[in-house]
């Protein structure tokens, strides 16, 4: 039997810490004294009291240990819980928010998925850009936690092949789960830091590169500016992509780093397999560019190698219309953004190294074809790679393309365009942001979409954060009866 109560106790501390990061935007709005501060010190003390009444009646459970029922339902739940509390400030705000594109928001900013309902980014209230920030970047650090601690121990769609890389997570999960946190929260404060900086040395505002570090290292892909990334220089949005680079390398890396140990970080797969795609697709896009346009120009390629490494790691940012750009281009950027990347880090979509699994678990089978006496296992980093670890991965693959069509189906009843219908879906379940045609495309958002199908998306964009099985087991009558 379930007991919710030590679950209840976690999210509701979460959401009493919400409560109390909503303090932040109400001090910036007050300092630019735009009169919005009180929005945020009602949705404060709303979320805190809220959160903290509900920890103290559930705070004398025992909490020696989590069961695993426990941890797929706290996995899922605290990524519903906080977007309802996080959508208060956009409900009750200036912006005038319907409870659903409040919602949607919310979610899309804890998921780091980067698609917004809002339009007029530039006038808004500076509080509210700053909470969008600050969820984003709450999100990347949470799903660094979940994919290091929760998916390997739970065993989703082949993180389980990350657990003696990465941290020992048997046994109690959760004070395991704050010893990780502690360990990568210097790190990611550190990165964010830099980023930071370094925008500012490329001539962005204060404001502007504090916030669009938040959500670069989050690879979340919110701005402050409706035309994104295309109102800032060369510089910036090279500075952009060195980042965006290193948010989608798997922390441990980093870890291992700081702690002397660099070799990791450069022989990992997932690295050279990261680099290697998003290059091949930044050289074929820039041709493409030039034969188009019959002038080779550093500025294409600079555009090509922006949009992509802003694609393949989900982050969301554009820094002009690809869809501009031709069929091949739009194809080519549409499928990177299917491939994700790393384990352990802040990006999203499938992962590298479940395309590495894949191909290692094929190649093995087209030899045992030809070869019908050899014993051929799949291998990654060296070593063999389990059965369970092969049956997760393509079960992983399975259900994504089952998502991927269903939630498309589902989106074009709603009246949408086909286009627009898969790449919204791809785009929610990947967490990229942006997707294509001429309603959520890179230079629009997804305010004009009807309210049925912003709430399939925000499942779409949970199902997809979370990797798809630690959501869908709890749907299922065995999970509760165990």
């Amino acid at each position: 039997m379930i007991d919710v109560r030590p679950v209840s106790y976690v999210i509701a501390l979460l959401v009493a810490a919400l409560g109390v990061t909503m303090l932040i935007p109400a001090g910036v709005d007050f300092l630019y004294g735009n009169g919005h501060g009180g929005v945020f010190l009602q949705s404060a003390a709303v979320t805190f009291l809220v959160g903290l009444f509900v920890a103290l009646a559930t705070h004398n459970v025992n909490r020696g240990g989590l069961s695993l029922q426990e941890t797929f339902l706290l996995t899922t739940s605290v990524w519903v819980a906080l977007p309802i509390f996080g959508a208060i400030p956009f409900l009750i705000g200036s912006t005038a928010a319907t409870p659903t594109d409040a919602f949607f928001e919310a979610m899309s900013g804890l998921t780091t998925t980067g698609a917004t309902v809002f339009s007029g980014l530039d006038d808004m209230p500076e509080g509210l850009l700053v909470w969008r920030a600050i969820l984003q970047w709450l999100g990347g650090v949470g799903i660094i936690v979940v994919a290091m601690v929760f998916l390997p121990e739970l065993r989703v769609g082949g993180m389980q092949i990350f657990r003696s890389e990465g941290f020992d997570t048997m046994g109690k999960i959760l004070p395991r789960a704050a010893q990780i946190a502690q360990q990568i929260s210097v790190i990611y404060v550190a990165l964010t830091v830099l980023c930071a900086g370094a925008y500012a040395l490329a001539g962005l505002s204060f404001f502007d590169a504090v916030l669009h570090a938040l959500t670069t290292v989050s690879t979340g892909g919110f701005s402050t500016r409706d035309a994104s990334f295309g109102a800032f220089g060369a510089f910036a949005q090279f500075i952009c992509i060195f980042f965006m680079i290193l948010a989608a390398l798997p922390f441990v890396r980093f870890v291992q780093l700081v702690n002397g140990e660099p070799q990791p970080l450069f022989k990992d797969r997932q690295v050279h397999g990261l680099l290697t795609v998003l290059g091949a697709v930044t050289l074929s896009v820039t041709i493409w560019i030039w034969l188009r346009s019959d002038v080779v120009s550093f500025e294409a390629f600079r555009a090509a190698l922006f949009n992509a490494t802003s694609l393949i790691t989900g982050t969301g940012y554009a820094s002009a219309d690809y869809m501009q750009w031709g069929s091949f281009a739009i194809v080519a950027l549409f499928f990177i953004g299917l491939v994700g990347g790393c384990a352990g880090s802040t990006s999203c979509s499938v992962k590298i190294f479940r395309y590495q699994l894949l191909f290692a678990s094929v190649r093995a089978q087209v030899r045992q074809i030809y070869s019908p006496s050899g014993v051929f296992t799949p291998r990654y980093e060296g070593r063999p790679v389990g059965q369970d670890v092969v049956d997760s991965v393509m079960s992983f693959f399975v259900v994504f393309i089952a998502a991927l069509v269903l939630l498309a189906v589902l989106l074009s009843m709603t009246g949408l365009d086909v286009i627009t219908s898969v790449s919204g879906a791809a785009a929610a379940l990947a967490n990229i942001g942006p997707g294509l045609g001429s309603e959520i495309g890179p230079s629009e958002d997804y305010g004009s979409l009807n309210d049925t199908a912003k709430w399939l998306l925000s499942f779409g964009m949970l199902l997809g954060r979370l990797e798809l099985m630690a959501v869908l087991v709890l749907f299922t009558r065995a999970f509760w009866n165990s």
